[in-house]
């Protein structure tokens, strides 16, 4: 048996980091990767879906050269060199991450799949190590629904997405949410063909309906083709292609994407041996502290269900080890959890959203902007969207914002920044930005909060 101080199991965003500060402290640590190094972001999430976001953005600005007095012939997709530039995106990041692990003093690395035999033993393949302190960092995989007739077709994943070097003639997409709607667009952009099916009332049903109308709207003008209210009742192969069957229609296409959420890659870690408690979904229940019930066990990243991004899984690595080795107390609860939707023009979003806000039974100021009151949108010509703030009208703190528009995901940060400061609105209100930015209509848009009646 092969004893360390710490052992990480899974090599994500949390991962890596984590192992820096505890060598760095002087601690022994073993981490171990069954797959990728890197996690869900570098090979198959953030990393590559951004990289082809932005050729698709390329191929759209392409063809509204004209609007800006730029003459271009045909414009024509490259799958393969599309794929072949993720892909480079995703390579990079991967080596740079193992190579940083092996090469780190006091880090034991090892490929294969972990496994507890007792709270404080895990097996890899052959080999047996302990450790008084465990941090699992297993991240997630996309959750495949039981459906009829599912098993009997090929179908797509975000992992298959990003991987692809062709074109589907026609993209059908079972899930209206974030990953959903990225990959629909940009295949739109690429010149696929593509369907959404979302059995909700509305898209990205966590947003605030003026928002998801909004992106519905984006898309459709796009010619990308979203259905609410459907129900599936089944799938089936149909010639080369497939069909959904859905209670009022039948859709025939070439290639099925499934993005409908997350599952957690907790099944197969032998917990019931350790006496880790998870939820009804496979999540691991963790404290404020991220400590499992299990003394000496922690969960960090996608697999906890405290946050479902990669800042956030970093933030856990943040959280864990300021309580381990700075002596201190964070919590999860303290963090102010901010997010972004890459479509474009993308969406940022931090705190509540105002349906959130009214349900806590404050009295609330509220101020919105349509972005084509943004002379950095007018002059880029992408007026699409708008922001939206919302206060609480007693304290004058910030609850919540969203910014649907170019620029959205960076200058959300300007208000991210004032509630982790915990200063009132007035604050951003006198505030000086630069001009011509998106960020500096933030001063305007608090100040003409109005009382929510």
């Amino acid at each position: 048996m092969q004893r360390f101080d710490a052992i990480i199991i899974g090599a994500g965003q949390a991962g890596p980091a984590l192992a820096g500060r505890l060598t760095g402290a002087g601690k022994s640590v073993c981490l171990v990767e069954r797959k990728y190094f890197g996690g869900t972001c570098v090979n198959t999430g953030c990393m590559p879906t951004k990289a082809l976001v932005a050729s698709a953005y390329a191929a759209h600005l392409a063809r509204r050269g004209a609007d800006f007095g730029v003459t271009t012939g045909d414009i024509s997709i490259d799958m393969k060199k599309v794929a072949a530039r993720a892909r480079k995106v995703t390579m990079d990041s991967r080596g740079n991450v193992e190579n940083w692990l092996r090469g780190m003093k006091n880090c034991t690395v090892m490929t294969g799949h972990a496994r507890f035999e007792a709270p404080d033993i895990l097996n890899v393949g052959e080999e047996t190590i302990t450790a008084p302190w465990i941090f699992l960092n297993v991240g997630g995989r996309a959750t495949v629904p039981d459906l009829p007739g599912l098993t009997d077709i090929p179908y797509l994943t975000n992992s298959d997405m990003v991987a692809l070097d062709r074109l589907p003639e026609h993209l059908v997409v079972l899930g209206g949410s974030y990953i959903g709607l990225e990959f629909a667009q940009m295949y739109r952009r690429f010149g696929a063909k593509v369907t959404v099916i979302e059995r909700g009332p509305r898209l990205i049903s966590r947003e605030d309906e003026d928002i998801s109308q909004a992106i519905r709207e984006i898309l459709q003008e796009e010619g990308v083709e979203v259905l609410t209210d459907a129900t599936i009742e089944s799938v089936a192969k149909a010639g080369s292609g497939i069909s959904v069957h859905l209670e009022t229609r039948d859709i025939a296409g070439s290639d099925l994407l499934l993005a409908i959420g997350r599952t957690p890659n907790t099944a197969d870690l032998g917990l019931e041996a350790a006496g880790v408690k998870m939820d009804q979904r496979g999540y691991i229940d963790v404290g404020e502290d991220l400590q499992t019930n299990v003394p000496g066990i922690w969960a960090i990243g996608d697999c906890n269900g405290r946050g479902a991004f990669t800042h956030t899984a970093y933030n856990d690595f943040e959280i864990v080890a300021a309580n381990l080795l700075d002596g201190e107390t964070r919590r999860v609860g303290d963090r102010i959890l901010g997010y972004g939707l890459f479509i474009d023009p993308p969406l940022g979003r931090v705190g509540m959203t105002q349906a959130q806000a009214e349900k806590t039974g404050r009295k609330l100021l509220v101020a919105t902007r349509p972005m084509s009151r943004v002379g950095r949108a007018v002059e880029k010509s992408e007026t699409k969207g708008f922001m939206k703030v919302v206060a609480d009208a007693e304290t004058d703190r910030i609850l919540g914002a969203a910014i649907l528009g170019t620029g959205g995901d960076e200058a959300i940060h300007s208000i991210l920044n004032l509630m982790n400061a915990d200063a009132p609105w007035t604050t951003l209100s006198w505030a000086v930005p630069i001009h011509p930015t998106v960020s500096e209509l933030l001063p305007t848009l608090v100040d003409s909060m109005k009382a929510l009646k």
